[in-house]
């Protein structure tokens, strides 16, 4: 236990990380370590929305989708869980990393692992796994001290000598994403080629999810900076049609792309953002990976999962019922989101414009690569 020895090289490690997008996202530098301890291979076993990623992760070969029976999804029966077994047995990886975060138990994944006969697991566990995990290091979060998401990984996969200097989080933006994402815009009256203002409305769990009216006000409060303010989604919000129809004509400049875009569309659509305004859900973490500056609407359901690598302004009310870890307020207020002001989250996003020099004379069409800071 936590004296592991260091895995070999040339080894075909299958990672698992069964739940959302955002979360695949933050463990790719674990894997880049992966790959540079000298991995020949990596598969990623993850649920479908995460497999949706492979195109953008240069750190993956081969990427398998499952949803799992221990993960919420719509799925039912057991031939799902029977044949995942079949086909990582077919894979014969030499190793698997078991990546999760602290409220959630590695031991079904692993038992998977054990079934299929993968000789070497790694991963975080609370109480002792015996021989479903050969690699344990034991769980200490949160009651000595909770880390980023990004940090977890990194640091579970350094017991086995995987290490990395390159920290950021991948997401890698095709040009042939870009190309389509101008055409878009094109046929949609944008002829600015970057420099927008980037408002993702939407996240999966409604504790997350900054008040759609409030969100409305602040890009109001936006609009005489006289940059193209581009929605990139939030209808799962059932309040922002209504709270956009109210707050449209003082917004001449906005364009709907919700469920226009691909996801490498929309990643490039961030790349190109001079800020991006969004909630604590998987676009805040594309944008972070392609090293966009955020305003982070960030409810405190819990603390892990804030912008990685990139300038970001996080904002949140204070309150006692913080870390909740509930997808849905309950208590039914909603305050640590609906009591930051409209005004804060325009000023937050104007402070950004401010600190980054390739917007600050307005959008270009020279195209300039961001590259991760600390």
């Amino acid at each position: 236990m936590n004296g592991n020895a260091p895995w070999p090289r040339d080894a075909h490690v299958l990672c698992i990380r069964l739940d959302n997008m955002g979360d695949v996202l933050m463990c790719t530098p674990a894997m880049r370590a992966l790959r540079e301890q000298g991995a020949r291979r990596i598969t990623l076993l993850t649920s479908p929305s995460g497999a949706a990623l492979a195109p953008f992760m240069p750190e993956v070969d081969t990427v398998m989708a499952y949803d799992a029976a221990w993960v919420k999804n719509a799925s039912q029966g057991r031939e799902a869980d029977v044949g995942a077994i079949g086909r990582l047995r077919a894979l014969r990886p030499d190793a698997a990393v078991v990546f999760t975060t602290f409220s959630q138990s590695p031991l079904p994944a692993a038992l998977l692992c054990h079934l299929a006969g993968v000789p070497r697991v790694l991963a975080h566990c609370r109480e002792n796994p015996y021989r479903l995990i050969s690699d344990w290091v034991r769980e200490v979060e949160p009651q000595e001290g909770i880390r980023h998401e990004v940090q977890r990984q990194l640091d579970l996969v350094a017991t086995v000598g995987a290490r990395s200097e390159d920290d950021c989080m991948s997401f890698r933006v095709r040009e042939r994403d870009r190309a389509s994402l101008r055409d878009k815009l094109h046929h949609a009256g944008v002829t600015e080629t970057d420099g927008w203002i980037c408002v993702h409305a939407g996240a999966t769990a409604a504790s997350r999810r900054y008040p759609a009216a409030l969100m409305v006000q602040a890009l109001i409060a936006l609009r005489g900076d006289g940059r193209r303010i581009l929605l990139l989604g939030g209808h799962e919000d059932p309040a922002l049609a209504p709270a956009l129809a109210e707050g449209r004509r003082w917004l001449p400049g906005l364009i709907d792309l919700s469920d226009g875009l691909t996801l490498g569309e929309l990643g490039a659509a961030l790349e190109g953002a001079a800020v991006v305004i969004c909630n604590n859900s998987g676009p805040a973490h594309i944008a972070a990976a392609v090293g966009a500056p955020i305003v982070d609407l960030y409810a405190l359901t819990n603390p892990q999962h804030t912008p990685w690598r990139t300038d970001a302004r996080v904002l949140s009310n204070d309150v006692p019922c913080k870390y909740c870890y509930r997808s849905v307020c309950p208590q039914g207020h909603h305050a640590c989101l609906a009591g930051v002001p409209p005004g804060e989250v325009a000023f937050a996003a104007r402070e950004l414009l401010g600190h980054h020099p390739r917007f600050q004379t307005g959008p270009r069409a020279v195209k300039e690569t961001i590259s991760c800071s600390l």
